[in-house]
């Protein structure tokens, strides 16, 4: 197995840009951005002596540059990458980040575990100066031949974890640093062990429509304290929301979002489900979560992503990801049983759904310029060989921007699920419940109606 992977996220050249780069701990920014600026001046404020000089001084940061110590030749001058980690330990370097861009031309890239501090503590943001760059736990195209969905499933999307042959205590001290670095360090609440009981009970929600009362009464917890919890997730970039899809919403849809943990691995340690054997339904639940992972990276490190959703009928009709306005649909399934008729029942409605509102763009009145097109896996027993892009293509014409942007998204979309699906058909667990993705596709407007499709099942 590899000793690192070759990310998919693209930074900015050397002294091109100043960015800030977010992502949950133990996901590989620090690797990254030395292998992007092998020349950068780098300052550590995980190491003691850096934190202190600088928290008690963070003018020195502008005085070491104006004085030209800062290191070698391509970190000082204005053309180098000067890279700062841990920017969230001591907010007010910010200001003189700001200053020596401004003034002196220097760029500098910004790497944290979590923006809560920074964003909630008032600390200058840059004044929208600053690019913002995710990185995500590694994917399957960037895990290539040492890709194994089960594997996967059990470990979670952390490199090192990932590598471990025994990833349990791994991940015990993973959720142990969490607490003491990123919650009890940062004074983020005040009863850790009443925190951690939280994690466990949002680990049972991954993939779901949290009832947060719910979840308050299991821990012993108010709604309000629930409610600030998960904001703590999200802010320290272990979780995020999942919005429903609402902008046509012509039948009645549920309007509150799911939530996803960023790395299954620590889902399952947490909701303490040993072992994650395919057939089960914690094998579905976990490969749901992977699905969503390979979308959010692919729409997060490409610029011309598309925001992600979901759509639900208030009678349990679902399509589990939605990809911008209504331009692709994703189905996740999981089993030796799911056969396309499985799939399209859910579809079906949702192309329904898409008639009835016209068919048309929220964001102008023109018609949707694109085919929305769904993905599923299956067994290999129920399915032939998938189709990647041979659906009709977009309209030719004026597109209004969002659906322009998406047009050109599609296209990357097939080949991040091609890459994937590539992998699971290179499994190396015998007769394997997972097969392949399948991507088909349904034109806006030309849809079958609920009697022909009926018709076609009954045929």
């Amino acid at each position: 197995m590899k000793s690192h992977f070759r990310r998919s996220l693209v930074l900015p050249p050397a002294g091109a840009e100043t960015f800030f780069l977010w992502g949950p701990r133990q996901t590989g920014k620090s690797t990254l951005l030395r292998a992007s600026y092998p020349g950068a001046r780098w300052i550590d404020l995980l190491k003691a002596d850096h934190f202190r000089l600088y928290a008690a001084r963070p003018e020195r940061l502008r005085q070491e540059l104006e004085a030209g110590i800062a290191g070698n030749a391509a970190g000082t001058g204005s053309r180098g990458q000067i890279v700062v980690d841990e920017i969230q330990k001591v907010p007010a370097l910010l200001d003189e980040v700001h200053w020596l861009m401004e003034r002196r031309g220097h760029c500098f890239a910004l790497c944290g575990s979590s923006a809560r501090k920074v964003r909630r503590g008032g600390a200058n943001l840059l004044g929208g100066r600053a690019l913002r760059y995710e990185l995500r736990g590694v994917t399957a195209r960037e895990m290539a031949d040492d890709f194994d969905l089960d594997r996967v499933l059990n470990h979670g999307y952390l490199p090192r974890v990932y590598q471990a042959s025994r990833p349990g205590r791994l991940l015990d001290a993973y959720v142990g640093d969490y607490l003491k670095e990123e919650v009890a360090a940062e004074g983020l609440v005040r009863n850790i062990p009443r925190f951690a009981g939280f994690l466990e009970a949002a680990a049972l929600c991954d993939g779901e429509v949290v009832n947060v009362a719910a979840v308050a009464r299991e821990c012993g917890v108010s709604g309000h304290t629930a409610r600030g919890h998960f904001e703590i997730l999200e802010d320290t970039l272990l979780g995020t929301w999942l919005p429903a899809y609402r902008k046509r919403a012509k039948r009645r849809v549920v309007r509150a979002p799911k939530f996803y943990f960023s790395d299954v691995g620590v889902v399952n340690r947490l909701a303490r489900r040993g072992r994650v054997l395919p057939g089960s339904a914690d094998y579905g639940r976990a490969f749901e979560n992977w699905v969503f992972h390979e979308l959010a990276a692919c729409s997060t490190y490409r610029e011309d992503g598309a925001p992600l959703s979901y759509w639900r009928l208030a009678g349990g009709t679902e399509v589990d990801f939605v990809l911008g306005d209504m331009e692709v649909a994703v189905e996740a399934k999981s089993g030796r049983s799911v056969t396309s008729a499985t799939i399209s029942r859910d579809c079906a409605a949702w192309f329904r759904t898409i008639r009835r509102s016209g068919g048309e763009s929220s964001c102008a009145g023109n018609p949707a310029a694109g085919a929305p097109r769904t993905a599923s896996t299956s067994s290999p027993r129920a399915s032939s060989r998938p189709d990647f892009g041979t659906g009709s293509g977009p309209a030719e014409g004026p597109r209004p921007g969002a659906l322009a942007t998406l047009h050109s998204f599609r296209p990357a979309l097939d080949e991040w699920l091609h890459v994937s699906d590539a992998m699971l058909r290179r499994r190396t667990v015998p007769d394997a419940d997972l097969g392949v993705v399948r991507i088909t596709t349904m034109p806006v407007g030309q849809q079958d109606s609920p009697s022909q499709h009926s018709n076609k099942r009954e045929k």
